[in-house]
């Protein structure tokens, strides 16, 4: 056991290392980032997964997100299909997951396919209920084919 130690400290440093950082996005800011973006502004974009397969999917047409870092220092992160953003809203804080590319906004709700492959995974949430919105890179091996 005491050899594997410096195996598993080494493990533990480089996760540490190379973990997702998380920003944050305020629901003002997310409101003035898609104001005029509905469903009909979606684009046609198609995906590379890390299998080599290939999927089509309507995707907002932002290409970079204004964010904030966990110091409040300004951020963009560079739009792309592996980016995930969690919403914490409601009463009891609850929290959904979507993937950032697949999001839009209504006047009063934020709407999200929470799947690339099954679009039927679809989630509405109220903006007005919305607590705190996060944004990260999961570093998933999607790349946009044609963007």
């Amino acid at each position: 056991m005491l050899k594997r130690l410096p195996i598993l400290i080494c493990l533990l440093a480089l996760f540490g290392i190379f973990s997702c950082t998380t920003y944050y996005i305020p629901v003002e800011s997310l409101k003035t980032q898609f104001a005029g973006i509905d469903s009909a502004k979606l684009k046609l974009v198609t995906v590379k997964g890390p299998a080599g397969d290939k999927v089509q999917y309507f995707a907002n047409p932002l290409s970079v997100v204004k964010c904030i870092d966990k110091a409040g220092n300004p951020f963009e992160l560079v739009n792309s299909p592996s980016l995930e953003i969690r919403f914490t809203y409601g009463l009891n804080n609850k929290r959904v997951i979507y993937y950032f590319d697949r999001i839009y906004l209504t006047d009063s709700c934020v709407v999200g396919v929470r799947s690339r492959i099954i679009p039927a995974l679809r989630k509405t949430i109220p903006l007005n209920s919305i607590s705190k919105i996060e944004i990260q890179d999961g570093h998933k091996n999607f790349h946009y084919v044609n963007r």
